[in-house]
């Protein structure tokens, strides 16, 4: 290695040569790239750097060079955009003669940095804060910082910030010299540094209930600026997502134990229970987070938190916490910006939201109601008697005479609910309190003979079971929704309108009690004609195909429909052997796509539809290949001006991606570079800077994007896509209709096959099993049939 240099009077210095790895002298006129290396005391040295060296052995060498009396690990080098120079970017660098620093090393850093946090009043107060939320991701750093109780001091400047983070030095009025610092403290670059040193898995396993309440205060108060809400939200997020059961490598598909207890110094201690138990504490935080969903600049940070809020409830205050959201009306929320967003982000933030919401549906209709134990089952159930104006009585066999007239079969009203639970009985009340005649309508069923009145509360649960059939409500977790769902974000607004539907089509139909199933099967039929393309209908449409549709055409249509189905396939019992094959079919798919990832794949690296035009060139290596790690942690990758054979393993891939980072993938989002794809069969053609269909985009909720990539095809882009959402700790969405349509294949052909064995027999399947009423006594046994 050898350095020529430039002090700051510009006259010229030299010093002397230095040796390479070996001892020997390097060779002059080598073909080693040059780079200019400015010190502490702005001398600019150019230097010629053996790309075969170590990163010591630079710096040993270059503090020989330079005359440096300290010892050699006191210091590192760093690009203009302080990025730390380390053996695996040693030799792009130098290759790219890149600017460097001779800077302070980063564990020296640290503790200067940690001292310096004591004194809240220096002038350079908020430059240190600056610093610190760019180093703490260097893991160097952040280890001698919290060894020199940084952390410590990092949250108590976090508990003092009240306004805006400014350090002013200003003469006083008398314009003697005396010099008054005002520092006014904004919690933006500490919160910053908190967040990105909580992306590593250690060091900050004791942050307290009282910190994590202070975060809940910055971010509910309504002076806070988007630069000091995003860090805020992140934070909290991260720490809903850092419960016992997230702890990497223990979690096992299909454990009934309950998650494992924390280990020692692990920062997998909080969880949603923890941070909802401070929430509870500022009322005000979850009505700040929702009213800021109408924010462009802050919709895509709250909705982050609410989706990982809703993914990891806790049992013990998931009901309270879904309460609150309804009360304050997300949904609603979410619709308008479904509506009205103009950020690609939020397309993938609120297919995640309506993923969450498939899971708590699906909770809601599997969570039986208990009328004698749960307050709100007995308050539904009480507003929609009192609803209906009648009379409780007593039949000719002495019995209570209540719910049946309401369209019940029996008077156990828990065991009418057991199919649609907490679900349909919230539909109903939610049905007879937007029905100012509701009373009418039951008193016009219970003036008809009995064997002619439309079962209401029957009819009800079976509009539940229909809706819930047609948004594929089978299983927790487990979405296939590539569009948008605002019809489904209103569940009981269309409940209401198909209910309708229902009696009138009983009454115009002239049904009788044997018709039940033929009536379900007319409504049916006209849910899928009235929410069909739901990302672009609009709610008018929806409210003409059920209110105006005529009983003739919508019989005529369902007779041509029954030619070309089976009823089987309405039945009860085929209806949930499809929701748990769906299950399994999309598991298949998951693992399937997350495969693919393991396998790796080649990409272009794209650039972002908004770059300037005039910035537009053909990048030296727009090739990429990546691949995930077996451990699921990182996403490996090279890039490189040609494809070229990659070996199996890692080895190849010098660079990687944390997929902990990854907060969004966003799709359609960048262009393939000029002169890329020209001569490629790879790709299709694009032309200027329009976004490919096969484009994606990495997106991380304070970095902005980590990679910008085109998929080589459809299938490609799908396997990736999907396979890289359903990765992310906070729940995730299909979003190729390829992989939607895969596992509705799946299942169908699943279901086909299990039904040839009984339908091959002609084994009847009946609609429904009523259990018999349970033994008296326990004066009985299983009989074995040989």
């Amino acid at each position: 290695m050898s350095t020529s240099g430039h002090n700051p009077s510009g006259t010229r210095s030299s010093v002397g040569p230095s040796t390479s790895g070996n001892g020997t002298q390097a060779k002059a006129g080598a073909l080693v790239p040059t780079n200019n290396v400015t010190t502490g005391d702005g001398l600019t040295v150019r230097t010629r750097i053996d790309p075969t060296l170590t990163v010591d052995d630079v710096m040993k060498q270059l503090c020989i060079n330079l005359k440096i009396k300290e010892p050699y690990q006191h210091f590192a080098l760093r690009d203009d955009m302080d990025e730390l120079v380390t053996n695996d970017n040693l030799r792009k660098k130098i290759r790219n003669k890149v600017n460097l620093k001779l800077v302070n090393a980063p564990a020296r850093e640290a503790r200067e940095t940690a001292e310096k946090l004591t004194n809240k009043n220096d002038k350079n107060f908020r430059l240190t804060l600056f610093s610190l939320q760019k180093f703490i991701r260097e893991e160097a750093f952040a280890r001698e910082f919290l060894d020199h109780n940084g952390l410590r001091e990092l949250v108590d400047v976090i508990f003092t910030s009240t306004g805006n983070t400014l350090a002013v030095r200003m003469a006083n009025p008398a314009n003697d010299r005396r010099d008054i610092n005002i520092i006014l403290h904004n919690p933006q670059y500490a919160l910053t540094a908190m967040q990105n040193l909580m992306e590593l898995e250690y060091g900050w396993a004791s942050l307290s209930d009282d910190f994590i309440l202070r975060v809940v205060e910055i971010l509910s108060s309504p002076q806070s600026l988007i630069n000091v809400c995003r860090p805020a939200t992140a934070i909290l997020k991260k720490l809903v997502e850092a419960d016992p059961s997230s702890v990497p490598g223990t979690q096992q598909a299909g454990s009934s134990r309950g998650p494992p207890a924390p280990q020692p110094g692990s920062v997998y201690r909080y969880g949603f229970q923890v941070v909802f138990e401070q929430m509870r504490k500022e009322r005000g935080l979850l009505e700040t987070v929702v009213n800021r969903l109408g924010s462009a600049d802050m919709a895509m940070a709250h909705m982050m938190l609410i989706n990982s809020l809703l993914a990891h409830a806790s049992d013990a205050r998931w009901e309270e916490f879904i309460k609150e959201l309804e009360r304050l009306n997300v949904r609603k929320a979410v619709v308008r910006l479904m509506s009205l967003h103009t950020i690609e982000d939020l397309t993938s933030c609120i297919l995640d939201f309506q993923a969450n919401i498939v899971r708590v549906t699906y909770r809601k209709k599997t969570t039986p109601i208990d009328p004698e134990d749960d307050d709100t089952s007995a308050e539904d159930l009480h507003v929609i008697w009192t609803c209906s104006k009648l009379d409780e009585e007593v039949d000719y066999h002495g019995q209570v005479l209540k719910w049946r007239k309401l369209g019940f079969e029996t008077e156990d009203i828990s065991q009418e609910f057991s199919e649609v639970g907490q679900l349909g009985l919230y539909c109903l009340r939610k049905f007879v309190e937007s029905d100012p005649d509701f009373s009418k309508v039951v008193l016009e069923q219970l003036s008809r003979p009995e064997s002619r009145r439309c079962p209401i509360g029957k009819a009800s649960n079976e509009v539940v079971e229909l809706l819930s059939e047609h948004w594929a409500i089978f299983a927790p977790g487990y979405s296939t929704s590539t569009t948008f769902q605002p019809f489904f974000l209103d569940f009981p607004k269309v409940h209401a309108l198909a209910t309708h539907f229902f009696i009138r089509m009983w009454s115009e139909s002239g049904a009788a009690a044997d018709d039940f199933t033929r009536v379900a099967a007319l409504v049916r039929s006209q849910v899928k004609v009235a929410l069909r393309r739901e990302n672009v209908r609009p709610w008018h449409e929806v409210e003409h195909d059920f209110i105006e549709c005529e009983y003739r055409a919508v019989r005529d249509r369902q007779m041509k429909e029954l030619e070309l189905e089976d009823d089987l396939l309405s039945k009860i019992p085929v209806r949930n052997l499809r929701a748990k094959l769906y299950k399994e079919s999309f598991e298949f798919v998951r693992q399937q796509r997350i495969q693919c990832l393991l396998q790796g794949a080649w990409f272009v690296n794209a650039l972002p539809a908004s770059s300037p035009r005039e910035a537009i060139r053909r990048p030296g290596r727009p090739w990429r290949f990546m691949r995930l790690d077996s451990g699921l942690k990182y996403l490996h990758y090279v890039d490189s001006a040609v494809k070229f054979p990659v070996r199996n393993g890692l080895e190849d891939l010098p660079e990687r991606i944390d997929m902990s980072m990854i907060s969004e993938i966003a799709t359609g989002t960048c262009a393939p570079p000029p002169n890329v794809l020209r001569d490629q069969n790879d790709l299709p053609p694009t032309s200027g800077l329009v976004p490919s269909p096969l484009s994606f985009s990495l997106l991380s909720a304070h970095e902005g994007s980590l990679a910008d990539q085109i998929a080589p095809d459809q299938s490609r882009w799908a396997d990736w896509t999907d396979g890289l959402n359903m990765l992310r700790r906070d729940g995730g969405h299909v979003s190729s209709k390829e992989t939607a349509g895969f596992v509705q294949a799946l299942t169908e052909i699943g279901l086909k096959i299990k039904l040839l064995d009984l339908s091959g027999e002609m084994v009847e399947i009946p609609s429904g099993l009523v259990a018999g009423p349970p033994p008296m006594n326990n004066d009985f046994f299983f009989s074995e049939l040989m």
